[in-house]
């Protein structure tokens, strides 16, 4: 499962594009998980400022 630092986030979205199962939504100035993670790690690599942590 992830976990995503909001204070350390960007707000740019990149990781909502990249979930392949939606898992992930840009909602007001947070991102929150609103899906089952599959665990697959494209929002870990693709947050260009290491805000969302969890298994790779």
């Amino acid at each position: 499962m992830i976990e995503v630092d909001n204070e350390l986030c960007g707000h740019c979205g990149a990781c909502v594009g990249v979930c392949p199962v939606n898992a992930l939504d840009l909602i007001g100035y947070q991102i929150e998980l609103v899906g089952d993670c599959i665990d697959c790690g494209n929002c870990i690599q693709t947050c260009p400022v290491g805000a969302i942590e969890g298994e790779k």
